[in-house]
């Protein structure tokens, strides 16, 4: 909402400056966006009339002037020498005298006018446009301005040049400030400040011209009124301060009779419609839509309708969209001579969400949604026509009766207030004179009775319903720079972490150490992320997504993260290595209502990362090579320590199969990782790099955050003895098998079985049969209690081997 203050201090003129009334308004809930003077600074620029212009001898495009600037012409008309097309006698436009300072231009230095000459003809300062002067865009001409305006004024005070644009941001709650009227009834309600009320003088009727209007949906409409007006000039031009107010506005202006709807619209938050009367057939007909109906609106989209959506039709056919836009068929133009003016009472629940439907949205439908007051539809349809009996009105114009339908309008419905639960709530004692003061000012009809109001809240007002509403009304007259600095009473109890995990952001500051970047993505994905990468074929659906696409909730983050890597390869990235951190959604049965959960849908979290390019950023003590499996492996070791996970051999949809492994900690699955399928690196167009696929993993936030405290292990007062072995095993015997096998030693000897080399010849040898490999494996021996003898020490390895032949087959190599 965008308004000049000085429409504003003509309802309303409080003794504040612009910025107190600015924080004044911000700090009673009307949020104050910005503050802007309507102009930059300027000065010595005065209204002057053309006297003369003629051609100038050496240029086609000049015209040489004399202009009558008044005070400054006390020598006789300045002759300016001037390009604008449309330069000509008898207009009154800005002349920027000699010394004149115009608006700053890009360089952010003033612009000083002296006498100069053009072409060999001198020119005693400059006829001015509206771009330079910085007060709009128009640079096509000159600045006319009207044919009353005073020579030889300064321009900022004929155009009020240092009025403020004020942009209010406000909520859904506080329709009842979408206008300047309302807007200033809150400012008088806030200070004090007398508050100038309107007065519509009914127009007499000139003419018992009516045009029918039938009602058939009371749940779409409540209350209809609208008047015939005849013989109106639609050609007449737009005063010049209606247009400014409007351009205050942000809104353009258009024509004599839609500005004028505008206008009202503006100032009392009453949005209307005019309609070419002669364009109607036969009556109005307000109903819901129709299946099949379609509709060419104003802004020359053609929508398809439904029973959804409100209408006004004619006999033969829809008109306009109920509260949101007119339509083209019945739109005036500049051939119109007879008009219908409508303004209407909408229910919001007809109109909230239908001009999203159409994707766009309009100024009456962002009012109606919130809820105008259904009270001031023939008041404000008699301020609409006497401005354009005075705009457009000829000796010819005249007026029908107004005709004015009630079906059923918002019931004010009494809500109370308890005195003392407003001082617990506001957080300091508050009065009964002090709330009833609070309802006087603002216009709430109430009685008080044992320290309770029973308040009526006016037609204006639809977010007053509960108590609390009641509550905020009074604090915020009261005002909330009035609260006392109070400490809670409440303890205030932090939820400490148990000793053994860690916070999410100590996973995420672990990550950074291993060279990975964080991305942030959105929880809504592609369907086809889901069903490819995630073998997901029945996600959750958004009901209302942001955009096509994205569509489904996500179950993994792997098609985040793919999707994070095309991004960056699209930018010729060199090297990426991501990570998130974000929760995931999938459907669970099992799942119920609670603080932070839904019934029938399980949302953990989850962290995933992904790694393509070099291992190491590039430098010169080390041969460049692509990230591999092993690379990442050691990644997730590093963040899972002191958890000793194991890896072991598995599937995922979105990874290749053989190097693929899932993740177990204390024999419990909580991840995968491996390289990116080849049909999926296809299909999303990733190359390799060096013929090595991106690596990716994901595991359950909650097994990363796991962090066993330390346990203290006394240092052993006995020498350690390793011993290395050779063993032959098959090529599908694993590792962690193998190792399992040395190390499971029941005197509790063999404290570590390391593998150090692995021989697998190109041709077979003695020793290794085909489809075998020789295994080099490193034992550390040790008793913590005596040292170890040579026997003690055999016997143990030959355990050792033995367990291992009988688990995996393994055995010396000769």
């Amino acid at each position: 909402m965008q308004f000049p203050e000085s429409w504003l201090r003509e309802f309303c003129n409080p003794p504040l400056n612009t910025q107190e009334l600015a924080e004044l308004l911000t700090m009673s809930g009307m949020e104050v966006e910005e503050v802007r003077p309507v102009a930059p600074p300027f000065h010595g620029i005065v209204v002057a009339e053309i006297l003369t212009a003629e051609q100038h001898p050496q240029a086609d495009r000049l015209r040489v002037c004399t202009v009558d600037a008044g005070a400054f012409s006390k020598d006789g008309p300045l002759q300016i020498v001037c390009g604008a097309p449309n330069a000509r006698v008898g207009i009154k436009v800005p002349l920027a005298t000699v010394g004149a300072e115009l608006p700053p231009g890009d360089d952010g230095k003033p612009f000083k006018i002296g006498v100069g000459k053009l072409r060999g003809v001198e020119s005693r300062g400059m006829l001015c446009s509206a771009r330079e002067l910085k007060i709009a865009d128009d640079h096509g001409g000159l600045l006319e301005l009207a044919a009353d305006a005073p020579v030889g004024t300064d321009i900022r005070q004929w155009l009020q040049l240092d009025d403020h644009l004020f942009t209010l941001k406000l909520t859904p709650n506080l329709g009842h400030g979408l206008s300047v009227f309302g807007v200033a009834r809150e400012v008088a309600a806030l200070t004090g400040a007398p508050l100038r009320q309107p007065a519509f003088p009914p127009v007499q009727p000139r003419s018992d011209r009516v045009l029918p209007v039938e009602v058939q949906a009371a749940d779409l409409c409540g209350r209809f009124s609208g008047r015939v007006v005849l013989g109106v000039n639609t050609q007449a031009k737009t005063p010049a301060w209606m247009v400014d107010r409007l351009a205050r506005c942000g809104q353009r202006s258009v024509s004599a009779l839609v500005d004028i709807s505008n206008y009202v619209m503006f100032e009392y938050g009453r949005p209307s419609h005019i309609f070419d009367l002669d364009k109607i057939h036969e009556k109005l007909v307000v109903r819901w839509g129709r299946e099949g109906e379609q509709l060419k609106l104003l802004n020359g989209n053609t929508i398809a309708l439904d029973e959804k959506v409100g209408v006004i039709a004619d006999a033969q056919g829809v008109e306009s969209l109920a509260g949101i836009m007119g339509g083209d068929a019945t739109a005036v133009n500049d051939g119109t001579q007879n008009v219908y003016v409508e303004a209407a009472f909408w229910w919001p629940e007809a109109v909230a969400g239908r001009s999203r439907r159409y994707n766009f949205s309009t100024d009456a439908g962002h009012r109606f949604e919130r809820g105008v007051d259904p009270q001031g539809t023939v008041e404000h349809i008699e301020r609409i026509t006497q401005l354009i009996l005075d705009i457009c009105g000829t000796p010819a114009t005249a007026c029908g009766p107004v005709t004015d339908q009630v079906l059923g309008l918002p019931e004010c419905k009494p809500v109370t207030m308890r005195v003392a639960r407003a001082a617990q709530v506001i957080g300091m004692p508050v009065s009964t004179a002090q709330c009833a003061d609070v309802f006087t000012r603002l216009g709430l009809a109430h009685s008080e009775a044992g320290g309770v109001f029973t308040v009526t809240p006016p037609s204006w007002r639809f977010d007053l319903q509960i108590e609390e509403d009641l509550i905020e009304e009074v604090a915020r007259v009261v005002g909330f720079n009035s609260l006392p600095m109070t400490a809670p009473i409440a303890p205030v109890t932090p939820r400490v972490r148990r000793e053994a995990q860690r916070g999410a952001h100590a996973v995420r500051r672990a990550l950074a150490a291993l060279d990975y970047q964080e991305t942030i993505n959105f929880s809504f994905v592609e369907e086809r992320w889901e069903r490819e990468l995630a073998g997901n074929a029945d996600p959750i659906r958004v009901l209302n997504p942001i955009a096509a696409p994205l569509a489904v909730m996500r179950s993994s983050l792997m098609g985040s993260l793919v999707q994070a890597l095309r991004n960056n390869l699209s930018r010729k990235a060199p090297r990426v290595r991501v990570f998130e951190i974000g929760r995931v959604f999938m459907r669970d049965a099992a799942a119920t209502d609670g603080p932070l959960s839904v019934a029938g849908v399980n949302q953990p979290m989850r962290v995933g990362g992904l790694a393509w390019g070099g291992a190491l950023p590039l430098q010169w003590g080390a041969k460049e090579q692509g990230a591999d499996f092993f690379d990442v492996k050691g990644d997730l070791q590093a963040l899972l320590a002191p958890q000793q996970p194991v890896f072991t051999a598995a599937e995922h949809p979105a990874l290749h199969p053989g190097r693929c492994a899932s993740i177990l900690l204390d024999g419990r699955v909580v991840g995968f990782v491996g390289e990116l399928h080849p049909k999926w690196r296809q299909a999303y167009e990733i190359p390799a790099f060096q013929g090595q696929a991106p690596v990716l993993f994901e595991l359950e936030l909650a097994a990363v955050l796991g962090q066993p405290l330390p346990v203290f292990t006394a240092l052993s007062r006995q020498q350690a003895v390793q011993r290395d072995l050779a063993l032959v095993v098959r090529e599908d015997v694993s590792h962690d098998a193998l190792m399992a096998a040395l190390q499971q030693d029941p005197q509790g000897l063999v404290r570590k079985a390391r593998l150090f080399d692995i021989y697998k010849p190109a041709a077979p040898v003695a020793g290794l049969q085909a489809g075998e490999r020789s295994l080099a494996v490193r034992l550390e021996l040790r008793d913590d209690e005596s040292t170890l003898t040579d026997e003690r020490i055999e016997a143990t390895v030959a355990a050792a081997v033995a367990r291992a032949a009988a688990a995996v087959g393994a055995r010396l190599r000769a």
